[in-house]
């Protein structure tokens, strides 16, 4: 799955708004693997490190690689995932930065028992209003895309 969202984000090019998000439920450790891939200058701006218009002139090069805590934090903020209405948070796991691309590897503890999972996904929808933030969830046996929007930042899935 996680290749098949990295091949479809390979394709794309800049500027295009999007990211890409994997959601994944390892039962065996009852949390969400998550994996989230973004372009790093609209993440920069987006998480408050870089102005568009001073990034546009200077490039990325001259912001390094993000902190892991920051960037955590920021993914924390942006990306909400609710387990049977309750919030979850996430750990960074790891990160990589490579090709102007951020990817970030994250675990939100959920617990064993799972009847829905809503996702509000507000990665860059104060930035651009083409913004899509496409998401695949997998819990067991259950597998749903969707396409979030500035305009609907949020899905519950109920969990068969």
């Amino acid at each position: 799955m996680v290749k098949t969202l990295i091949i479809a984000f390979a394709l794309m090019t800049h500027p295009v708004h999007v990211s890409l998000i994997s959601i994944d439920y390892d039962q065996s450790i009852g949390s969400f693997k998550v994996f989230v891939k973004v372009f790093y200058d609209d993440y920069l701006v987006d998480s408050g490190k870089a102005d568009a218009n001073v990034l546009q002139n200077t490039g990325i090069s001259d912001y390094g690689s993000p902190e892991k805590w920051e960037t955590e934090d920021y993914f924390n903020n942006k990306l909400l995932i609710f387990v049977n209405e309750k919030q979850v948070k996430g750990n960074l796991q790891e990160m990589n930065l490579a090709d102007g691309e951020l990817s970030v590897n994250m675990l939100f503890g959920t617990g064993r028992k799972i009847n829905t999972v809503t996702v509000k996904n507000l990665i860059m929808t104060d930035l651009f209003n083409d913004q899509a933030n496409m998401v695949i969830l997998k819990v067991n046996d259950f597998e749903e895309g969707v396409k979030l929007t500035p305009e609907k930042a949020e899905k519950t899935f109920k969990i068969k």
